[in-house]
């Protein structure tokens, strides 16, 4: 009854607001603060194109508009775009979902792609951590959404594109943080500018005990971006790198949760169970302007990892190293825009397990991933811009086997060339409106651990998955530029769906799950409802609403037909609204209303977890000294209202004997920060 109050309170909050909006004449007044919607440039699409005119979805969140949280929570800032959810376990365990794919990986994300500053940070196993990266040192995030495989390889799920703050100035700024539950946050940047040298860099710590029990988590992470810019080419460079420890009080079951949510997972408590890892990224970028309408950007990177796991099974050592290549050549005409491009990936990963200090198995594998790939963007008339493209994707593994004790389980895995094309078109009629539809192709591989058996030998009748997406979309730029607004309706319709399938608490495999299909609606809406240099000041309005029903087609699992039902840890409903306030030039009030809707737990659909919403409220206060430096107050709730939650799901949980299966992580209560930030221009 209260959950029905509030999500219905919220959505009359949200419509009355933008309704008062439209009926009402907009003040023409602007300021070089103001955004306009076409004016916003994105590299997502491979192509340097104003967002009014792509040919397909994507959202963009600004620097500002990523500040508005605490900076230690990502799925606060991705919730406020429509068609993802992020399942946030703890600081260090999350999955992120873009519609519909990846809910059922067990603790981390493998169905998108991730890059920095067009450098993959996706490992070669596929798996995407883009929240290791903290908020502060983001200056821009793109998301496309979908099959992206044309563009990127493999990712059913779609692209999360992060790039490192811009300055034309130089600056520094400090930062100290404190919070709730011994949350302690330091953070140091500055931008340095000599002629046609640009560098920036960051370096920042964060340490909490956590909420619940063996939760404390520290993480140390320095970003280094910068640039050469001369008449003929440039050259850039990102260096990453992060020092992560991370306890693990893992999922408990529903008598936990309801009356000891602070509690660990008894096994995973009892032998103080942990992640640490390192990891190194860097890579130079060398753009060559060979005249007015040729270009090229080749990219060189390389990556190195080192990582530990204490579990209550077993204990797992492993590490990565490796890099590769990523070229893109660009033409540009008046009418025309074209581009090839190609991307090699090579890693090798090693790993062993044991347990009570016995090894159990040592292997190497070597994975190459190839991408081919290539798109045209023709514009007949100032109105159109039409999209075609495709790529070629190949996909090996290799298998040694270093421990023979169990036996020689050494085997290689090469995946067929697969084709994935695309074609979208884009028609906008004027700068404050435009029609966007497309029709693409992507896939996901299975990572190499998916096509182990159990007995450890190489499953080779597993495939990738692929699918197909339609997408349907309108933009607006409306009012004197004071309404933007994006809506589109998709389908996806995917064959040899990739689940994991959980045999024991610590036995894993995947399967195909024959044919799903993902179809949704999705809205963003910013909107100017006062905009005044005096009080009461400047008031916006920004939400996000997504509608999405995803459900097994043909699936048949242990003998029990799965067809129709829901895919499990997908809300159907996800509506986020943020409030900003400027009563005055110096402070800014940010209210941000979250709901989640109800989502089933199992494929069996029999498990449902309740919805739930939120409420996270900020305060920032500039205080100026100087011409040269300031200083700015900050503090803030999360979870004002104390809501009961679960912000993550254990998928399929199963139980061991009569203990009840541990689907739940539990959210966080009431809690509280402060801090202060001092810049220097």
């Amino acid at each position: 009854m209260i959950m029905n109050l509030q999500k219905t309170t919220l959505l009359i909050l949200t419509f009355l607001i933008a309704l008062y909006s439209f009926a009402h004449n907009i003040p023409t007044y602007t300021s070089d603060s103001t955004i306009y919607l076409n004016e916003v440039i994105v590299d997502g699409y491979q192509i340097n194109t104003p967002q009014h005119r792509i040919p397909g979805a994507i959202s963009v969140l600004s620097n500002k508009e990523i500040q508005t949280t605490d900076g230690n929570n990502f799925a606060h800032t991705l919730h406020s775009i429509s068609g993802i959810y992020m399942h946030s376990g703890t600081h260090a365990t999350s999955r992120i979902v873009i519609r519909g794919m990846g809910s059922r990986t067990p603790y981390n994300t493998n169905r998108i792609k991730s890059y920095l500053n067009d450098i993959p940070i996706t490992s070669s196993d596929g798996i995407s951590t883009p929240e290791d990266i903290d908020l502060l040192n983001i200056g821009r995030m793109e998301i496309i959404k979908g099959p992206a495989s044309t563009l990127y390889g493999s990712g059913l799920g779609g692209n999360i594109n992060l790039y490192t703050p811009k300055s034309d100035t130089e600056n520094a700024n400090l930062l100290i943080q404190l919070g709730s539950f011994n949350t302690i946050k330091t953070a140091a940047s500055g931008n340095y500018i000599k002629k046609s040298l640009n560098i920036w860099s960051s370096i920042s710590h964060m340490q909490s005990n956590g909420y619940r029990e063996n939760n404390r988590h520290k993480r140390t992470s320095l970003l280094s971006s910068g640039e050469i810019i001369k008449d003929s080419y440039s050259l850039e460079y990102t260096v990453m790198l992060i020092d992560l420890y991370a306890q693990i009080p893992s999922s408990i079951n529903r008598t936990q949760f309801v009356t000891n949510p602070q509690s660990a997972a008894e096994n995973w408590k009892e032998i103080e169970g942990y992640k640490a890892y390192k990891r190194a990224i860097a890579g130079a970028t060398l753009t060559n302007n060979f005249s007015d309408t040729w270009n090229n950007r080749l990219t060189l990177f390389g990556r190195w990892a080192d990582s530990y796991e204490r579990r209550p099974f077993n204990n797992l050592d492993d590490g990565t190293s490796g890099g590769g290549i990523r070229n893109r050549l660009t033409y540009h005409a008046s009418y025309l825009d074209a581009l090839i491009g190609f991307e090699w990936i090579n890693d090798i990963y090693r790993w062993h397990i044991d347990l009570n200090d016995e090894l159990i198995n040592r292997n190497r594998e070597l994975r190459n991933h190839y991408n081919l790939f290539g798109m045209l963007y023709w514009r007949p008339t100032s109105n159109w811009n039409i999209s075609l493209g495709g790529a070629f994707n190949w996909v090996y593994y290799k298998l040694t086997d270093q421990f023979s004790e169990n036996g020689n389980q050494s085997g290689t895995r090469n995946f067929p060339i697969i084709f994935s094309p695309r074609l979208g078109f884009n028609y906008a009629p004027s700068q404050q409106m435009a029609f966007y539809t497309s029709v693409g192709h992507g896939f996901s591989m299975p990572s190499p651990e998916e096509t182990l058996l159990p007995e450890g030998d190489i499953n080779e009748k597993l495939k990738p998955e692929q699918g197909i997406q339609y997408e349907l979309g309108l933009r607006l730029n409306v009012f004197n530029n004071f309404t933007n607004l994006d809506a589109s309706i998709y389908r996806i319709d995917l064959t040899n769906l990739l689940v994991t399938k959980r045999l024991g608490e610590d036995i894993f495999t995947g399967i195909n799950a024959g044919k799903t299909r993902h179809i949704g609606f999705e809205l963003m809406l910013k909107q100017r409802i006062l905009w005044l240099q005096s009080f009461p000041g400047r008031l916006s309005l920004n939400t996000s609403y997504t509608w999405s029903d995803n459900r097994f087609i043909d699936f048949t699992d242990n003998e029990k037909v799965f067809d129709t039902n829901k895919l499990p840890g997908i809300p159907k409903h996800l509506i986020n609204t943020n409030l900003i306030w400027q009563p005055t030039s110096r402070l800014d009030l940010n209210a941000n209303f979250q709901f989640v809707g109800e989502q089933f737990i199992d494929d069996a659909n029999s498990q449902l977890n309740e919805s739930y919403f939120l409420i996270n409220i900020r305060a920032n206060h500039r205080i100026p000294t100087t011409k040269s430096y300031y200083f700015e107050l900050f503090a803030g709730i999360n979870n004002l209202n104390n809501s009961r939650f679960s912000p993550m799901l254990t998928v399929n949980a199963v139980s061991f004997g009569n203990a009840e299966p541990r689907y739940y992580y539990p959210g966080l209560p009431r809690h509280f920060y402060t801090g202060i930030r001092f810049y220097i221009k």
